[in-house]
């Protein structure tokens, strides 16, 4: 699964939303076609991995596939029976923060059905609600 090699703080603030769409990352750059995420959310490292499992096996080893987000965020959980206080948990997880527009996948070398085919498999895979796009 994806996570940093090296954080500069272990636990880091959970952190609003900024609202407002992607402005950055939001285009299809690599590929001929991409998963553009519609709304806002939490995609954990398991989603990603998940999601690329799904498209790899859809397109059965044929063209390319880019992960245009990773999971930077650290996510902390309090133990099981734990009670109030304590301080904060330990880190359980990492999660990539997208905002709506924000490309998440791209793919190329394959055909417009099957590339369509294997992104509606990665989408069942997220969080978050997403669309298929070609490149323009």
């Amino acid at each position: 699964m994806l996570m940093p090699r090296k954080v500069k703080h272990r636990k880091i603030h959970r952190g609003g939303w900024s609202g407002g769409k992607a402005t950055s990352g939001d285009k299809v750059s690599f590929g001929s076609y991409g998963l553009k995420a519609t709304e806002e959310g939490l995609v954990s490292a398991r989603q990603i991995e998940a999601a690329r499992r799904a498209m790899t096996r859809s397109i059965q080893r044929g063209g390319k596939v880019w992960i245009r987000i990773f999971p930077d965020k650290p996510m902390t959980k309090k133990g099981e029976q734990t009670p109030m206080g304590k301080g904060k948990g330990s880190v359980d997880h990492f999660v990539a923060k997208i905002r709506a527009g924000k490309m998440l996948f791209e793919l190329d070398g394959i055909a417009k059905e099957t590339a369509a085919e294997a992104m509606r498999l990665a989408a069942h895979k997220l969080a978050i609600k997403t669309k298929f796009v070609e490149r323009q």
